[in-house]
């Protein structure tokens, strides 16, 4: 009786209807956000639904890394309403919104287009860089097993920037082996500082910019960064100072997040056959790749 109960509803007239199952953009909001807490994002990102309606049913949603008026097209021709990303639609708030024709392919002009086409747009940036989730996606991958945290949060001692990793059943591995197995993994070439001949064992993965965190790998005696991308000069430093670095791409090392951002979406309800991933695998490309 009880499970009955809690399956119907009175409505304000006082008759039984059926629970109503749609989804909004809010309650979809308020899941993610319970699995990535805005609390643990830095103080100047973004997070949550910067563009939309809360109180709009969601319809189905598309998973993007970056939230461009390009990816808004593709998930509108697959029927979606929400667009959930993980780099935010803006960082500092733009100066206008005038449309993409007129300003060129400005944040303004995203949020416009966005607001044009009713469409809702949620981010969750650095709250899911540094999440035990987030923080295991490169290691798993790239069978590689966390050990810990190179710079955990004040709140927190499993989440931060960086996973410290070690070999899978390995004592250590060779540059070169490592390097390689990126290539498997991600079908890109990365660029690569130090030895291919150098054994290491201590690794730190990291997705996205992670020049910051090279005196940390230097002071915690890490031995590799496997990371999205440093400037030159960084890494230049940094390999003469010991510390070999794999620079995938700072897209290549965050795409994979598109993936868990989609598993979270699902748990909140959402049908698997209503999420769609848009590929943003061509917004650059290297010659050799492309001839023919």
């Amino acid at each position: 009786m009880a499970e009955l109960e809690t399956s119907l509803k009175r409505n304000d007239a006082g008759t039984i209807a059926s629970k109503n199952t749609a989804l909004s953009v809010g309650s979809l909001e308020r899941y993610l956000l319970s699995k990535v807490p805005a609390s643990d994002a830095c103080s100047w990102d973004r997070t949550g639904m910067l563009v939309g309606n809360p109180l709009d049913a969601v319809k189905k949603v598309a998973i993007a890394l970056d939230p461009t008026i390009p990816t808004l097209k593709a998930a509108k021709d697959a029927g979606a309403n929400v667009l959930v990303t993980h780099h935010p639609v803006f960082l500092d708030a733009p100066d206008s919104f005038l449309p993409s024709s007129v300003a060129g392919h400005t944040t303004g002009a995203v949020v416009r287009y966005a607001c044009e086409q009713g469409m809702s747009i949620i981010s969750f940036h650095t709250a899911l860089d540094v999440s035990t989730a987030g923080l295991d996606v490169l290691p798993r991958l790239l069978r590689l097993t966390g050990v810990g945290v190179l710079e955990p949060l004040d709140s927190s001692s499993e989440k931060g920037f960086g996973r410290i990793c070690k070999p899978n059943d390995e004592e250590s591995v060779s540059l070169r082996h490592l390097s390689a197995r990126c290539v498997s993994v991600f079908e890109s070439l990365p660029r690569v500082w130090g030895s291919p001949d150098r054994e290491v064992s201590r690794i730190v993965t990291s997705g996205g910019s992670a020049g910051s965190m090279i005196d940390e790998c230097l002071k915690q005696g890490i031995e590799c960064l496997i990371c999205g991308e440093v400037k030159y000069h960084e890494a230049l430093d940094a390999s003469l100072s010991g510390l070999s670095i794999i620079e995938l791409g700072h897209d290549v090392s965050e795409f994979p997040l598109c993936t868990l951002l989609a598993a979270y979406v699902e748990a909140a309800g959402v049908a698997q056959n209503c999420i769609t991933i848009i590929d943003q695998k061509n917004n650059w490309y290297t010659p050799e790749s492309s001839r023919r």
